[in-house]
């Protein structure tokens, strides 16, 4: 015959199981956010690297002369110690780049593809990390219930993106 357990130790066995899948719950959508966060720095740093660790990397500018097919070409003027002058680089034209204007550049080292930098450049590169931030926050209120760090990541991800919107026109 199994023994019945009394009211008190039923309702502490009913408390540990709540807290350890709470605490599961917590635990996986945390993993989760990270993991999101991760993969939005990832994918970022692939143009950010180029964009904010100039030193040793041909800079100078663009002027820009034909768009088609998503991006754009021009002459490279260098600006920069050791960097020459190219008869044509490209420029992704999702970067508001428009045919007949002049941006500052970075070339990518063992390349003709251009990125823009200064603030604009930078701020663009770090796009994928504002969706990250965004789409983490949503996790992070729906899963882990921490409503205030989810408002704040958020707010950082569309602070970025809109930074990054304005900074480009």
């Amino acid at each position: 015959m199994i023994p019945a357990m009394s009211p008190t130790a039923s309702r502490s066995a009913r408390q540990a199981s709540v807290s350890a899948l709470r605490f599961g719950r917590v635990a996986t959508m945390g993993a989760i956010a990270a993991l999101i966060v991760f993969a939005g720095v990832w994918g970022s740093w692939g143009n950010a690297q180029h964009v904010l660790l100039t030193k040793g990397r041909e800079q100078g500018t663009v002027k820009v002369t034909a768009c088609a097919d998503g991006t754009c070409s021009g002459a490279f003027t260098p600006t920069s110690a050791g960097a020459r002058a190219r008869a044509r680089v490209e420029i992704a034209e999702a970067v508001a780049v428009r045919k007949g204007r002049t941006y500052d550049v970075v070339l990518k080292p063992g390349g003709s593809n251009a990125l823009r930098s200064g603030a604009a450049g930078i701020l663009y590169a770090w796009v994928p990390l504002g969706g990250a931030l965004l789409l983490a926050s949503v996790v992070v209120a729906g899963g882990m219930r921490l409503r205030r760090v989810a408002w704040g990541l958020g707010l950082a991800g569309i602070g970025l993106l809109t930074a990054a919107f304005i900074a480009v026109q």
